[in-house]
């Protein structure tokens, strides 16, 4: 497949980037700042852009099979980057009529399957105080793809570390004793990837864990 991935430079990302080529696709990295990602490939086009260049935007998700994001909170985030940069690759999927997008959040993106669920509460809790713009914006950028009419999944993550790929993820929903509050970089992208054979999380924003 022809996947165009941004957040390509962070440590979720590189995974992301590295196992996408691994299996054979074609890998079109957006990112910022090209001197950030050391990997090289045939199979990879990078694209050097802001989140706030739609023209360059459009161009990096011109006629791929899916889009992912690992985008995450870094610096300022009172101007709410991620927010806008998801309503431009959003704007751009449409006008180049690309439909499946799936990205990567955090536990504080609430979702209607989930029961209260003190362990995870904390965690939010503490987000919340140490940043609340980064918060805001995660939050605000997940009510974006959802309101969206793409064929969205949105894979809300718990404390992220280094570990080698497992391949054991765990998928639900807080509160239900479903998942747990680790996952590993390796992992995340590993799930991200299989979705693209996957419908069943279409529309829907479960949680995940090793």
């Amino acid at each position: 497949m022809k996947l165009a991935i941004f957040g390509a430079t962070g440590e979720t990302g590189k995974q992301l980037v590295s196992q996408a080529l691994t299996e054979g696709n074609i890998v079109i990295a957006y990112i910022r700042n090209p001197s950030k990602l050391e990997i090289k490939h045939e199979c990879m086009t990078i694209i050097e852009g802001k989140l706030t260049d739609k023209t360059a935007i459009e161009c990096a998700v011109s006629k791929v099979d899916a889009v992912l994001s690992v985008l995450g909170p870094r610096g300022d985030s009172k101007s709410k980057p991620i927010t806008q940069g998801m309503q431009n690759i959003i704007s751009a999927m449409g006008k180049n009529n690309v439909h499946r997008l799936i990205i990567s959040s955090k536990l504080s993106l609430s979702d209607q399957n989930d029961l209260p669920d003190f362990k995870s509460r904390i965690l939010i809790n503490l987000v919340k105080l140490i940043n609340r713009a980064a918060y805001e914006d995660i939050v605000n950028a997940g009510k974006v793809v959802r309101s969206s009419n793409l064929e969205w999944t949105i894979i809300r993550l718990p404390l992220l570390n280094n570990n080698p790929k497992s391949g054991k993820v765990k998928v639900g929903y807080l509160g239900r004793k479903e998942v747990g509050l680790k996952i590993s970089r390796a992992d995340i992208a590993d799930f991200m990837l299989k979705l693209l054979q996957d419908t069943k999380y279409i529309r829907k924003s479960p949680a995940i864990s090793n």
